[in-house]
């Protein structure tokens, strides 16, 4: 029996435009999870991409005299370069223009127009074209699209529809029954009260008249695919679904889809009924995190007011964007940037709190000991409660990941460094060392600040990945222990007689300079 592997993904972003923050806090969410299983011991795959049909980029790219095959070519180099810049350790990138994903289409379309699942009809409603998608009158919001709030254009014409409807007091009951299935509770709640009123069925095709660029409708070439039917079934083309059934039992089905509480729908409604309807099993969870504003406003290619990754990472490095990310908004709400803001949280959580900890530990250690861990007895060492709070790390922070809760997973890492500048503060090294008698009570003071930053630098790889791996080299952790292994993680980490390295600041003080747009 093949081992399952734990399957994360990313919704595939459109690109229509270069990813913003928006894109880049998802991903971000998502490696750290994934590195964080990884380290834990699971086998991880992590699918991230990109949704390259539709009318939009038909249109965008006519604007620019391009075809749309051009104008995506030269767009999914951005993500890519993005995700390289940021570290994001995926498995696979998916396109929705790969040959394998279109095959997988053209089969699973062929499915379930022989399970009577999708028909044919004459259709008269209102067609939003940013979202494109198809209202009635009655879902419509004084006249407009009720996603986007954007005008709408009346189309009559046939096409090809997928019976929504027929599955919805499935899903109302599965969404009840497992409380699991959406998260956070809050957006659980909407998907409930979005399942009150009849599902109408999902129109899945545009006529290849109106919209060139799409996957062909196998059943009727004179058709080509809607880009949400096309783009959802990437969980399932990208681990061998109707092409590799290994590899399919591997992955299927996936543990976590993190996506955006603007597409929820798509993916907490249209999602589980396509799998239903061909037979599949439910992924485990669909996560929704809020979006990032700005003023007031989300931040979003649409308004104009996107903040760059790339600068961002670039000025005050990628595991300061990391931090920012994770820790400035709880998963599944809202999150305000300024890049006043980001300078803050940089200059105290991160260049005080945990950079000027390591400066000092490692200042004082070739001050008072040459470089070197100085040799001390392991049950007096145990019983500082800086100690006890480093090696208790790993069961809070495993459980606050498992709560998909890395913001809480940061606090508990950073209340063993509040501790440990406090620590400093009491133990006064300093006066230790100018007392011959207390060299045993200075070696104690100085090998628990290394025994807490030790264990610190253990647990934040899957968060800041640099930062740890420069504080373990730097304190010769050449093998740190994994995270599957609570007795390894709970003794001490630095050998007696290591030499340690204090190196350049971990987080260099920012200069007092005008802020600059990003």
């Amino acid at each position: 029996m093949t081992r399952k592997v734990s399957y994360i993904t990313t919704p595939l972003y459109y690109v229509n435009a270069k990813p913003h923050i928006g894109h880049a806090y998802t991903n971000v969410v998502c490696d750290t999870f994934a590195r964080f299983w990884r380290l834990s011991g699971q086998d991880v795959f992590f699918l991230t991409g990109t949704d390259e049909h539709g009318t939009k980029i038909e249109k965008i790219a006519r604007e620019q005299g391009q075809t749309p095959e051009k104008f995506v070519e030269e767009m999914v180099p951005h993500f890519k370069a993005l995700w390289a810049k940021l570290d994001i350790r995926y498995d696979f990138f998916i396109r929705t223009t790969d040959a394998a994903h279109k095959r997988t289409v053209d089969r699973v379309l062929q499915k379930l127009v022989e399970s009577g699942d999708i028909y044919e009809k004459e259709y008269s409603g209102w067609y939003c074209m940013p979202c494109e998608s198809f209202w009635t009158e009655l879902q419509l919001v004084e006249g407009k699209c009720p996603d986007c709030r954007r005008e709408v254009q009346r189309l009559q014409e046939k096409n090809y529809f997928f019976k929504l409807n027929q599955y919805q007091d499935w899903l109302l009951q599965k969404i009840q029954a497992d409380k699991a299935f959406i998260q956070p509770e809050m957006r659980r709640n909407e998907i409930l009260g979005f399942l009150r009123q009849p599902l109408e069925d999902l129109c899945i095709t545009r006529p290849k008249a109106r919209l060139g660029w799409g996957i062909p409708f196998a059943p009727n070439p004179e058709f080509v695919v809607y880009v949400w039917f096309d783009a959802l079934i990437n969980y399932v083309s990208a681990v061998g679904y109707l092409q590799d059934a290994v590899q399919f039992s591997m992955h299927w089905p996936a543990d976590l889809h993190v996506v955006g509480k603007d597409i929820l729908r798509q993916h907490a409604v249209y999602w589980p009924i396509m799998l239903k309807a061909c037979g599949l099993e439910q992924p485990k969870t669909i996560l929704a995190h809020g979006w990032w504003t700005m003023g007031g406003d989300k931040v979003s290619k649409s308004r104009g007011n996107s903040v760059d990754p790339w600068l961002l990472s670039q000025k005050y490095g990628v595991d300061a964007f990391r931090y920012f990310l994770l820790h400035e908004v709880t998963l599944g709400m809202d999150g305000a940037f300024s890049e006043g803001l980001f300078r803050e949280r940089y200059t105290t959580a991160l260049a005080n709190d945990l950079g000027n900890l390591w400066h000092r530990y490692a200042s004082m250690l070739a001050k008072y000991f040459e470089g070197l861990v100085p040799e001390t007895n392991e049950s007096a060492l145990a019983a500082f409660e800086l100690v006890t709070r480093g090696r208790g790390l790993l069961p809070k922070v495993s459980q606050a990941m498992a709560a998909y809760d890395p913001r809480l997973a940061l606090d508990l890492i950073w209340e063993v460094l509040v501790r440990g500048n406090q620590f400093v503060e009491e133990q006064k090294p300093w006066v230790l060392a100018k007392d011959p008698a207390k060299t045993g009570d200075l070696k104690l003071a100085i090998a628990a600040l290394g025994d807490a930053l030790a264990h610190v630098a253990v647990i934040l790889r899957p968060f800041l990945p640099h930062t740890a791996e420069t504080m373990l080299v730097r304190l010769g952790l050449t093998a740190p222990p994994n995270l599957a292994n609570l007795a390894e993680f709970e003794r001490a980490l630095l050998k007696p007689g290591t030499r340690v390295e204090r190196g350049d600041p971990l987080f260099p003080k920012l200069e007092d300079e005008v802020e600059e747009k990003v």
